[in-house]
């Protein structure tokens, strides 16, 4: 047997069960954990980056986390309505299990329920989130600031996260106004600017490390207003399309320049190496601006761009179109570069897999697994979903490997589409395999319990919130901000 000096068993001791801290050799310090930076566009569709042949957006900086990092093609998200798959995200639960399971927008976590930031925090990281929350409104025990993030700033509630020229925006539960604005659809105020510029503040003054900083995005979803100076509208503004499928295109290009440039800043504080970057859509995609020449919309969110095939369905359906999101992951050194994986994973896994590469503790109710070994190239220790299992109101899914039985709604009879054959979800072979949905449809039945919300202690601020969308009062929307502005 090869002896081991004491400092190199030491070192590995201390790193016994964590990915995080790798011994390599007597002189090498233990690895730190890795900063977390957790970007998810709010609506972006699977098909609706440059790199998967989009033929129309341009995501050049995107592209680059892509080849320099793993790109997952069965990705899925925890629901396909914002505040659910948000939910399931943050707690690693299905939605079998978790406290939000409308999209109301201000339906709360419970009070005490572990998420992401709880679980970091508890090892030691600093945690900022920065963009939309949607799991528990102002005066509720769903707050950010409860659930483990240092700081939280951006909108609580869905609703005043459509627009991009609020009256204000929200930290740790308190209003910071925004200077011009009055809700609507213009202002002198750009929200999403406001929300990355504290995000690389926070970066900067967590430099020191580990930190994990979560911008869930809004970017594009919401009313499709970005400023004329933007740069990235210049890119789209001659083009001969529908002025809301320009602007579109242009919010996702921006979106694209300012994760570049919070990579940029990553790299300007010599923390490339020891930063880990996921960035996602938050669900499916929408069929926006549809038309007779273009029924999936004029982007085609779930439509691949080199083959014509489609995703069933889109935003809020259980069909591959409502569930499938990108999901690209990059950490020089640790993540190797151009890799394309097709491991079948969905929210529910993000946080075992951030914990266990921070060295940090799980909670012990998650359904959800490490994908970890996947990432960092060791697919023999990868373990596996027996199923998986969506609900959204009366509509259901469970998948098992290839197979997927959905039921689209109250009432409505039970799907059964093998997948690795019929990724369209067109042939429904429920009459033929009746055996594999009855088992599927058994999992279904287990994973079920009643929901349990949390509460709201006070719902003065969250009404105000959801005012603010056109204004700061709880009255109707001002008629004037309440039309689209010509531009």
């Amino acid at each position: 047997m090869m002896a081991h000096s004491p400092v190199a068993l030491a070192v590995a001791l201390s790193c016994l069960g964590s990915l995080a801290c790798v011994s390599i050799g007597e002189d090498e310090a233990p690895r730190r954990p890795p900063n977390i930076v957790y970007v998810m566009s709010d609506e972006l569709g699977y098909y609706e980056l440059s790199h998967m042949g989009h033929p129309y957006i341009q995501t050049p900086r995107i592209d680059e986390l892509a080849a320099g990092g793993m790109r997952f093609t069965q990705a899925l998200a925890g629901s396909s309505l914002c505040a659910p798959t948000r939910c399931v995200l943050m707690t690693g639960k299905h939605s079998g299990h978790t406290s939000v399971r409308t999209n109301g927008g201000g339906t709360p976590l419970r009070e005490g329920e572990e998420t992401i930031a709880s679980v970091l925090k508890e090892a030691g990281y600093a945690t900022g989130g920065f963009g939309k929350w949607g799991c528990g409104g102002r005066g509720s025990t769903g707050v950010p600031e409860e659930h483990g993030f240092d700081e939280f700033f951006g909108y609580y509630d869905q609703v005043h996260a459509h627009s991009y020229y609020p009256p204000y925006l929200i930290r740790n539960s308190e209003e910071v106004p925004l200077d011009g604005n009055i809700g609507g659809r213009s202002g002198g105020t750009y929200s999403q600017y406001e929300i990355v510029k504290e995000a690389r503040e926070f970066i900067r003054e967590s430099a020191d490390g580990p930190f994990f900083c979560y911008l869930p995005l809004t970017p594009p979803h919401g009313l499709f207003d970005i400023p004329d100076d933007d740069p990235a509208w210049a890119l789209y503004a001659d083009e001969p399309w529908p002025e809301s499928a320009r602007r579109y295109a242009a919010m996702v290009t921006m979106l694209d320049r300012q994760v570049g440039g919070i990579v940029d800043l990553i790299d300007e504080l010599g923390l490339r190496d020891d930063t880990l970057i996921i960035f996602c859509g938050d669900n499916g995609g929408n069929d926006y601006f549809k038309s007779p020449e273009a029924p999936r919309g004029f982007h085609a969110a779930n439509v691949d761009p080199r083959t014509g095939v489609e995703f069933r369905g889109r935003k809020g359906t259980l069909y591959e179109g409502g569930l499938r999101v990108s999901m690209i992951a990059n950490w020089p050194g640790r993540i190797e570069g151009g890799a394309v994986s097709d491991l079948l994973w969905y929210f529910g896994d993000v946080l075992p897999t951030l914990a266990e590469l921070a060295g940090a503790t799980a909670p012990t109710d998650i359904d959800g697994i490490s994908v970890s070994p996947t990432l960092l190239g060791d697919p023999q220790r990868q373990g596996a979903h027996e199923y998986l299992y969506w609900e959204l109101g009366q509509k259901r899914a469970v998948r098992m490997g290839p197979w997927k039985a959905v039921r689209p709604g109250k009432g409505k009879a039970w799907e059964l589409y093998h997948l690795g054959r019929d990724v369209s979800e067109a042939q429904d072979l429920a009459l033929s395999e009746v055996g594999v949905l009855e088992r599927l449809k058994g999992f279904a039945m287990d994973a079920h319990t009643p929901q349990l919300e949390g509460i709201f202690y006070d719902r003065s601020g969250h009404e105000r919130d959801r005012a603010a969308k056109w204004g700061t009062s709880p009255d109707k929307p001002t008629p004037k901000n309440k039309a689209p502005k010509a531009k």
